[in-house]
């Protein structure tokens, strides 16, 4: 076999690879989607059925039982809000660490870090006790913040890399022409790291959309998520898989459609300063 047979043999192994992997992560959200149009009995048969007459009994009763837009809009919502804010304080933090570092600065960079490694269950008394006397319970705003606080440590060190991608000649440059530091932000930084910062945004609300413990500790109707939504479909009788199926697959879709729209500008991201 020559090198060249060789390469190729390699590359359709990878390929085949990369292929088997995406169907193994993808099997679970397809199964899901067939179980939503399955009857109850159907869904719990044995041996599991592949073809059968689809329903939408599932979607109905849903739509019957709770207000799936209300709780839609309100992950848009926070998901979108807590991103908002969170960049709101992580880029100009960010900014100060990448460009005026202190000796302390990485230091601070792994405290925040090491902050995401609490059990979200060690403060959820005394948050909860908070929201109670401020009367924010069920509350969009207090979600909001919660959601934008436990996401920064993750958004800071991800903007931090990003901005020490930036050639320090150009704000050095900026600053001897005599440039504020909110100008340079806006006029300097962030359009030169822009990708970095829209791949950021983007994983940031996919993160918030998915998140399930303060939405459910700290929401009811009012303020419910769609996680919250998916979690109020279990019940002390037990599991009833094809409801819980189509209303996981109304939970899912939305992320699901920005994911697969942004795909091409998340990876793009993700990946912004990998080769210098």
């Amino acid at each position: 076999m020559t090198d060249k047979q060789k390469e190729k043999l390699k590359h359709n192994l990878l390929v085949g690879c990369a292929w088997l992997t995406a169907l193994v992560m993808f099997f679970p959200i397809f199964w899901m989607f067939l179980t939503s149009f399955k009857t109850e009995l159907i869904a719990i048969s044995v041996p599991p059925k592949l073809f059968f007459a689809p329903t939408l009994d599932n979607f109905f009763l849903i739509e019957e039982r709770t207000n799936y837009f209300n709780y839609a809009w309100n992950s848009v919502f926070t998901s979108f809000g807590g991103t908002f804010l969170a960049m709101l304080v992580a880029i100009p933090s960010a900014y100060s660490m990448a460009f005026n570092p202190s000796r302390w600065t990485k230091e601070i960079l792994l405290w925040m870090l090491s902050t995401k490694m609490l059990p979200a269950v060690g403060v959820l008394i005394p948050i909860y006790l908070i929201c109670q006397r401020l009367g924010l319970l069920d509350n969009t705003f207090a979600l909001i913040f919660i959601f934008a606080m436990i996401n920064l440590p993750i958004i800071m060190m991800i903007l931090f890399n990003y901005f020490r991608e930036i050639p320090v000649e150009i704000i050095e440059a900026s600053r001897l022409d005599g440039i504020s530091t909110f100008s340079e932000i806006v006029n300097i930084v962030i359009p030169l790291s822009w990708g970095g910062i829209a791949a950021t945004a983007l994983l940031s609300i996919v993160l918030l959309w998915n998140e399930a413990f303060w939405s459910i500790n700290l929401t009811a109707s009012d303020a419910g998520t769609v996680v919250a939504l998916v979690a109020s479909f279990s019940s002390p009788e037990g599991l009833f898989w094809a409801k819980l199926s189509a209303v996981s697959t109304l939970a899912c879709a939305p992320i699901l459609v920005l994911g697969w729209l942004t795909q091409k500008q998340l990876v793009q991201g993700l990946t912004f300063g990998a080769v210098k």
